[in-house]
């Protein structure tokens, strides 16, 4: 018999945020409305609210520009590829930008893995709380999310990182 999937909806600034979680309360996902890949609830989910307080609570600090660094037990399953990237995307700091091609570096891939790192940073199960939105591309661009571009502006925009100028048309 398999472990049943707990969840909640939260409401926030990007919509309404979709938890996931062990019994134990352990998030296994985050996902936002419209998202690329994102999870649904399924009959067999249990809703349960008080779960996710932490969650929540923390989500609602980091929103309001008062928590920098979620402490959340979280587990997700993937490669151990996908795992080594994650676990990068995991120490991004705050504030702070990256690029798939440093990603790479990180953890020893070649620099040909740039499209793989960027399969799993797509894939990555946590929005928000394990920062993808804080990869970009090479050349500065805001490239790729899988919450979308916008949400990935306002989240990097919460952090105070500075925006590269919209490409001339």
């Amino acid at each position: 018999m398999s472990t049943p999937t707990h969840w909640t909806a939260v409401d926030g600034p990007l919509g309404e945020l979709l938890l996931t979680a062990d019994p134990d309360g352990t998030l296994t996902s985050l996902s936002v409305p419209g998202q690329k890949g994102g999870r649904s609830v399924r009959d067999d989910w249990r809703h349960d609210p008080g779960l996710f307080r932490e969650a929540a609570g923390q989500l609602a600090a980091y929103f309001a520009g008062d928590l920098e660094t979620f402490s959340l037990p979280t587990r997700t399953d993937g490669t151990p590829f996908r795992r080594r990237v994650w676990s990068a995307v995991d120490a991004l700091p705050y504030g702070a930008t990256t690029t798939y091609g440093e990603i790479a570096a990180r953890i020893g891939a070649p620099r040909a893995a740039v499209r793989a790192v960027g399969g799993a940073i797509g894939a990555n199960p946590l929005l928000i709380v394990r920062p993808c939105h804080r990869v970009i591309g090479a050349d500065g661009s805001l490239t790729g999310y899988a919450g979308g571009l916008d949400r990935k502006v306002r989240l990097l925009t919460l952090e105070g990182v500075p925006l590269p100028a919209p490409a001339a048309r």
